[in-house]
């Protein structure tokens, strides 16, 4: 029997492990708290993943070691490194192939679509925390120490995926209530539902073409306008939502500087004011190399926005949430 390690249980580490246990894969989830999904195939480890030795003993004889997890936003500097050199050696001393779980942060501003040949040039510090992760794992893999790859994704969608759009405007549409979010309504945006990313992820971690090179999940661009509009669509077509879901969704800017007065009562809203370019330009992150790779569908986005549309505490495709 194959067997996996995934370091985090958020959306994107707990879907990642059912398809896996779907395909009758072991899986070993290590969280802090030990939490995530209860069913056959899926082992929960309570550990911290910073810890090296530790790390290592949970990894051994597994196949993969996927990285899904994530510290406090506003700690990246600090929190990150540690995190990522403790995947990064465990990986090393197993044997075990190394995929990480990326984003756009190290990119940049961006004129035109984001394929993957793209320099890494970040702007912000979580940029620059996200690029020294690539850049560290893919030294490890051509010194033949580790065989290393990145799944970037853009933000992300699907029920409990943890992104802006989802703390800001889902919970206010879904009650029929004005929503406000940053930047350019009307520009072009990619979005990532965290089912996706958990078929790219698997799909990649199988395949000797993966190895030494990121590649960008399958991604649907879209104006935060038109995802509201879609969204509420979807919860008018479902009846989730009433007559409320039937009014055209009602989308504010939300400037800067209200952002940056939120943010000082927030210290995780106070770290998006870093990252306003990626919302204030267009942001499309072509995937069509990877679907075309490996025969993956493009972006799901009806799949997303259904799993939005449900109420609170609906379970998803694999289950409540963990």
């Amino acid at each position: 029997m194959t067997a996996h390690v995934i370091v985090g249980a958020g959306a994107t580490g707990v879907a990642t492990a059912h398809l896996l246990a779907d395909a009758g894969d072991q899986v070993r989830l290590v969280t802090r708290s030990g939490r995530g999904p209860r069913r056959p195939g899926i082992e929960l480890v309570a550990a911290d993943a910073t810890d090296t030795e530790r790390l290592t003993e949970l990894t051994a004889g597994a196949r993969t070691l996927f990285g899904c997890a994530a510290p406090a936003y506003d700690r990246w500097p600090t929190l990150f490194p540690p995190l990522a050199a403790a995947l990064l050696t465990a990986a090393e001393r197993t044997g075990a192939g190394y995929v990480m779980l990326g984003n756009t942060y190290g990119y940049g501003p961006v004129d035109g679509p984001i394929t993957e040949d793209r320099p890494l040039a970040p702007l912000a510090a979580k940029g620059r925390v996200r690029a020294a992760m690539w850049h560290d794992a893919l030294a490890a893999h051509r010194a033949g120490r580790v065989r290393a790859t990145e799944v970037r994704a853009a933000d992300f969608l699907g029920a409990d995926a943890y992104s802006l759009y989802n703390l800001l405007v889902t919970p206010k549409l879904l009650a029929g209530a004005p929503a406000a979010f940053p930047g350019d309504l009307d520009a072009a945006h990619s979005w990532t539902y965290v089912g996706d990313v958990a078929r790219a992820l698997v799909a990649i971690s199988g395949d000797d073409r993966a190895w030494g090179r990121t590649w960008h999940a399958p991604s649907v661009p879209l104006s935060v306008r038109e995802l509201s509009r879609r969204l509420a669509a979807t919860c008018r077509a479902d009846g989730t939502d009433g007559t409320e879901a039937a009014r055209e969704p009602e989308l504010v800017r939300l400037t800067a500087a209200e952002l940056a007065a939120a943010g000082a009562a927030d210290p995780v809203t106070a770290e998006v004011v870093e990252m306003l370019y990626l919302y204030e330009r267009p942001c499309v992150l072509d995937s069509t190399l990877t679907e075309q790779t490996f025969a993956l569908a493009p972006g799901r986005l009806d799949v997303a926005l259904a799993e939005m549309a449900r109420p609170a505490g609906a379970d998803g495709p694999g289950g409540p949430p963990a």
